[in-house]
């Protein structure tokens, strides 16, 4: 495909910006942004002064050379338009779209001129849009007053609880032509699955013909070639290959990730082999439509972009004449991995289960990483994904507020076994199933399902967040008045259409969700459950309560690193501060983070305590839930955090915050996700293997006075098989303190080790933190902190962005008997003296 990025400028229609560059792939903002006539929506409360920018139309237009190239078709292929546009060439309207989640495909090779062509791309304003379909359709409730519902958008671009109101337009993703004779591959669509120890794929390939030539689509993976020859007029064909024995793709901690290549050529003589072996002899070999197919092919893009998601025109280089040819040459390329995925639903549950094996999710919510995603890079996204990894998650819930992710995503989520749960973009709100919506989104789902269906890593397709919840128990029956909600997607359109495209995924309604649509969403002892009454009512030991089978959502709230708010906020920080409250969009956030410390923490009295104690009580009470649920494995199948990323610099739950610094929170997750996890629960030490090996040793169970003395001890033989739990009962003597407010209990196991306090923090008599320090340069760089306790230390922390923005440390919330030491690695060059002090070195009883 020739891209057409150069050479764009941007115009407000009717309003006072007039012709400044523009740059493509992007968006309205970034571009008034490079061009000086906006600041940063990122920075102080400056997103409240560009709502302006939303509420306009906008035009986009560039200029280019094209020349007659001798090919049959030439097309305008749009990967990603945002949203309501216009498209017009050389004045020729060619085409109106009304969805971000849709690529579109427009033949446009009878407005082509010789020589110089005018391409515009006129956006209308999404929010007077939106505004526009509420007004014909009737209100629908939603959890924000914004029409987010009414335009298939990202919701979260018109704001949310932990995100600014910034609405887009602009040309997001790649815009080029394509230029082709006799025929291309409009889509494939193959299905992977394991048949006992053989692969099997089974490729749906549509193709666009230009002519009659009798065509051939040869399949090939792993040396097994199919062949299938399309007769003149024919353009769909199943092709059939197996695999004998293949490794299996895993999710991480299970196995590896092996993937093979599959390249679908297509030909125009039929009968040659594309590579070894003898087509027809290990392939079987069918036509759409005949026995034996799965589903149906040919739909996927009828009405939106055609091709596949790594697809290779193998017509020439980008921006060059290509060869005119009677007979086509075409490839599409994806790299497979051989897996099956399932849910288990035994007794209400909700258990994934990967190749015959339960897992149990360590997973996290994704939002998108930027408001404006045209700046998400594959080497931004492989640091978040690594972020992930580091954290011990397996599991990556794309949240339906937000977007069908890249083609990067889904490729490193292969790469690293890292599962996706899906959910399609439909969030806290009544959708309208009314036209221009119910073919808006067949087009968009059909679209979506096709590009990733061969994905191994994608788990499982969810039809929404938290709309069936809402429908349920947030009042919105009543305000809809027999009015459409979303129900005839979440139970009708969209499982139709998975079974239809991706037959062999799991489906899910919606999350929360109890496998039902007769019984209440958010039980937590069916089904997926959203647990939000922490947070925002209660204490977060209130987590103790539950027994659920699967928590898709929970967390907590804290503050970004330091210097992240410092960047972001050019006057006063204090909790209160007008700057500091506009980059917290949670209703009453800072007053919940405050509560939220309860009896846990000591009230804070600066600045640099609140921003301690507060990303210190996000870390515990989200670590305090995971240890529980995890404690209660296998009735409990899973716990997805709300959530691994910012979309901006903001207090949030999040664990990597909007500049991608890690939180307090990740180092917890670190840990509380780790295979192997000694909590103690109702009277109980839970030793928790989620590892492939058993864990055998001798328990030790110390009670401990706060200068370190053993006051008991017992020790217990334990063998835990794999992938299990054991509860060990507590005796009494390490059970029972003789003082609660000066004493602890150890737990440790094979090098494992957990502490628990008898009494909360403010009820314990701590003495004065009294340590000593040393700072080496470290081998290999940055700089080596030892900290030798003369005290008890609760939750060392280290913060040396504090002093050098890119300084980063290892580890973190790290407690200290009196004698203990730890080294603490520090990257970057940040003062050595400063590094041992006060705020930038902290725990709870310095």
């Amino acid at each position: 495909m020739r891209a057409l990025h150069d050479g764009w400028t941007l115009h407000q229609v009717g309003g006072g910006v007039s012709r400044v560059p523009a740059t493509v792939p992007g968006c309205v903002h970034t571009d008034l942004l490079a061009a000086g006539l906006v600041e940063d929506p990122y920075l102080d409360d400056n997103e409240n002064r560009l709502t302006w920018i939303g509420r306009s139309g906008w035009d986009y237009e560039t200029v280019f050379t094209w020349h007659a190239d001798g090919h049959d078709r030439t097309d305008l292929v749009c990967e990603g338009l945002d949203t309501v546009a216009t498209v017009e060439l050389n004045g020729v309207e060619v085409a109106t779209t009304a969805n971000q989640h849709r690529s579109y495909r427009f033949p446009v090779r009878e407005l082509l001129r010789e020589g110089e062509n005018t391409l515009r791309v006129r956006f209308a304003s999404p929010v007077e849009y939106a505004e526009a379909r509420r007004a014909a359709l009737g209100d629908r409730p939603g959890s924000y007053e914004a029409p987010y519902q009414f335009v298939r958008k990202a919701a979260c671009n018109f704001g949310w609880d932990w995100g600014p109101s910034v609405v887009t337009s602009g040309i997001w993703r790649p815009i080029g032509l394509h230029s082709w004779s006799g025929a291309r591959i409009e889509s494939v669509r193959p299905l992977v699955s394991t048949d006992g120890p053989d692969g099997r794929v089974e490729a749906h390939v549509t193709v666009e013909r230009a002519g009659d030539t009798p065509l051939t689509v040869t399949v090939e993976v792993a040396g097994v070639v199919a062949e299938a020859t399309l007769a003149p007029g024919e353009r769909e064909a199943v092709l059939e290959v197996r695999v004998p024995e293949p490794r299996r793709w895993w999710p991480r901690g299970y196995g590896a990730q092996d993937r093979y290549e599959l390249t679908v050529r297509l030909s125009g003589q039929p009968g040659v082999p594309s590579g070894p072996g003898e087509p027809g002899e290990t392939g079987a070999i069918r036509k759409a439509g005949e026995p034996g197919e799965t589903g149906k092919t040919g739909e996927a893009e009828k009405a939106g972009k055609a091709g596949g998601p790594e697809e290779a025109e193998k017509t020439g280089k980008a921006g060059e004449p290509e060869e005119a040819r009677e007979v086509p040459g075409d490839t599409w390329t994806g790299r497979i991995g051989f897996r099956d995925v399932r849910l288990d639903r035994t007794g209400e549950g909700f258990t994934v289960v990967v190749n015959d094996t339960p897992v149990f999710v360590r997973g996290v919510n994704w939002i998108p990483d930027d408001c404006f995603p045209a700046r998400v890079t594959r080497e931004r996204l492989a640091g978040r994904f690594g972020q992930a990894v580091g954290a011990n998650v397996n599991l990556l819930r794309v949240w339906g507020g937000g977007l069908y992710e890249s083609e990067d995503f889904y490729d490193l989520a292969d790469e690293l076994g890292l599962l996706v749960w899906q959910d399609f973009p439909f969030a806290c709100a009544a959708y309208p199933e009314e036209e221009p919506f119910a073919t808006e989104v067949e087009a968009e789902v059909r679209e979506n399902v096709t590009r990733l269906s061969w994905r191994p890593s994608l788990a499982l397709w969810c039809g929404n967040n938290e709309n069936l919840e809402g429908h349920a128990d947030w009042g919105w029956r009543d305000r809809l008045e027999g009015r459409t909600w979303g129900a005839g997607f979440y139970h009708g359109l969209l499982p139709a259409l998975v079974a239809e495209l991706d037959p062999a995924r799991p489906y899910w309604p919606g999350s929360p969700y109890s496998g039902h649509p007769d019984l209440p969403p958010n039980d937590p002892a069916r089904g997926t459950t959203h647990i939000w009454d922490v947070w925002n009512r209660e204490d977060y030991t209130h987590y103790a309560t539950y027994t659920p089978r699967f928590v898709a959502e929970f967390g907590f709230q804290g503050p970004p690193a330091h210097t992240t708010l410092r960047d972001a906020v050019s006057g006063e920080l204090a909790p209160d501060a007008p700057l500091v409250l506009h980059h917290q969009k949670a209703h009453e956030g800072n007053a919940k983070l405050l509560r939220g410390l309860g009896e846990h923490l000591p009230a804070p009295e600066t600045y640099d305590d609140w921003h301690y104690l507060t990303q210190l009580n996000q870390a515990r009470a989200v670590a305090f839930g995971i240890e529980r649920f995890r404690s209660l494995a296998p009735h409990c199948a899973g716990t997805i955090v709300w959530q691994l990323n910012d979309c901006w610099p903001v207090t949030s739950w999040s664990a990597v915050d909007g500049a991608g610094r890690r939180k307090p929170l990740w180092y917890a997750l670190r840990r509380v996700y780790a295979d192997r996890l000694l909590t103690v629960q109702d009277g109980a030490v839970a030793v928790v293997n989620d590892g492939p090996e058993p864990w055998t040793g001798e328990l030790e169970l110390l009670r401990l006075a706060l200068d370190g003395e053993p006051l008991a001890k017992e020790t217990i033989a334990v063998e835990v098989a794999p992938r299990s739990v054991a509860a060990i009962p507590l005796p009494d003597p390490v059970a029972v303190p003789a003082d609660p407010s000066a004493e602890l209990l150890s737990v440790r196991l094979d090098g494992h080790r957990a502490l628990r306090f008898f009494a909360e923090d403010t009820r314990v008599a701590f003495p004065a933190a009294a340590y000593d320090t040393e700072v080496t340069p470290a081998e290999g760089g940055g700089l080596d902190v030892t900290v030798t306790a003369r005290t008890l230390l609760r939750d060392l922390a280290l913060f040396p962005d504090r002093l050098d923005p890119a300084s980063t440390v290892d580890d973190m919330l790290v407690t200290l008997l009196p004698g203990e030491s730890v080294t603490l690695h520090v990257t970057g060059s940040p003062d050595p003296a400063a590094l041992v002090t006060r705020p930038v070195l902290r725990c709870v009883n310095d």
